[in-house]
């Protein structure tokens, strides 16, 4: 959702996002559309090449591309080396500001306890427990929960509903988007005969700077440990990263993904949709796993993973779990065939 009110001519968006711009400076756009589907006020962008005929159609005000693009644009022009990149930061120019007033809400319960910086926003029936520390800028959006002794770093957004248990140490410029969970325990038991015995989890989580946790998502405590995730980590809807796992700085987990406790994942590494990652892995840095594998061994190695079969019709997928369940088989006869050949030369 844009914010209509906004209005910038392409003169500043060039100053702001330090790009080159041909055409009409004084040109006013007051929003973000697709190639397509842009009008005459807005600003798209350009940068792959299966949208080439949109480009040479679009009625966009302006377009973000690549310089060497630029003659086949008619259209107002911003010159970026990576245009999907400039895209995403003028995005954050026409965003919904999420702030509201800052004002604390009489309705929210607050220990007398607890540290508030400047200019922080607390929205109706939140509760904050003893010994939290808030810092400046931050809002914190209605009915979540903060446990006693968390701490959440400056300029951090905690959409509606959003749960910390105690002792979560959150760092600057966080996003956490609705019905997070962090800190509940590990999933931790030992078998007694036909019993479990719960292990207490008596670590915490620790969340670096600029991390996103999308809607949905749950990180748990450590047993003894901390779960640790590094700084500039974003985390999809609906992810579930167990206790004692580290995530290393810039790596991104798509939608649906589960990491295993005490995992540890890698800096820049991609962690696509429906992902799983069994316990005690270790996934190097700059490490690709595509959607809907299965991590069943350490990666050692920078590159791209994958498991399991692509999408086939299901009466020829049907005949090749046959096949597959008939490899075993097949290698233990190939090598005799093999072994035999060898002996006859």
């Amino acid at each position: 959702m844009q914010d209509k009110q906004k209005e910038f001519t392409l003169a500043s968006l060039a100053e702001l996002l330090g790009l080159t711009l041909e055409g009409d400076p004084d040109c006013v756009v007051s929003g973000l559309a697709t190639l397509s589907g842009a009008s005459a006020k807005d600003l798209s962008f350009y940068h792959n090449n299966k949208f080439f005929p949109d480009l040479k159609s679009t009625k966009a005000a302006a377009v973000i591309l690549r310089p060497e693009a630029a003659a086949d644009c008619k259209n107002n022009k911003l010159l970026s080396d990576n245009p999907y990149v400039a895209y995403a930061k003028v995005s954050r120019l026409f965003e919904v500001d999420a702030n509201q007033e800052t004002r604390i809400h009489p309705s929210a319960i607050i220990d007398t306890t607890v540290e508030i910086g400047s200019q922080v926003s607390i929205a109706a029936n939140v509760v904050i427990e003893a010994g939290v520390k808030i810092g400046d800028g931050c809002t914190i959006g209605a009915n979540c929960i903060i446990g006693a002794d968390s701490t959440i770093g400056k300029d951090s957004l905690l959409h509606p509903a959003v749960t910390l248990y105690p002792g979560v140490q959150c760092g600057e410029r966080a996003i956490i988007h609705s019905q997070v969970v962090i800190g509940s325990d590990g999933f931790g038991f030992a078998k007694d005969g036909q019993k479990q015995v719960k292990i207490a989890q008596l670590g915490g989580v620790i969340l670096g700077n600029d991390v996103e946790i999308g809607a949905g998502s749950t990180i748990d405590r450590g047993a003894l440990e901390d779960t640790v995730i590094e700084d500039g980590v974003k985390i999809d809807n609906q992810v579930q990263i167990a206790h004692n796992v580290r995530v290393g700085e810039n790596t991104v987990i798509c939608g649906c993904s589960a990491v295993a406790g005490s995992s540890t994942i890698g800096k820049n590494c991609t962690i696509a949709g429906a992902v799983g990652i069994i316990n005690h892995i270790t996934i190097i840095d700059g490490v690709t796993v595509t959607a809907m594998s299965l991590v069943n061994k350490s990666i050692n190695k920078p590159g791209n993973y994958s498991s399991g079969t692509g999408l086939s019709e299901t009466t020829e997928w049907k005949k090749n779990i046959v096949h597959f369940r008939q490899l075993n088989n097949l290698t233990t006869r190939l090598k005799a065939l093999e072994k035999g050949a060898g002996k006859k030369r």
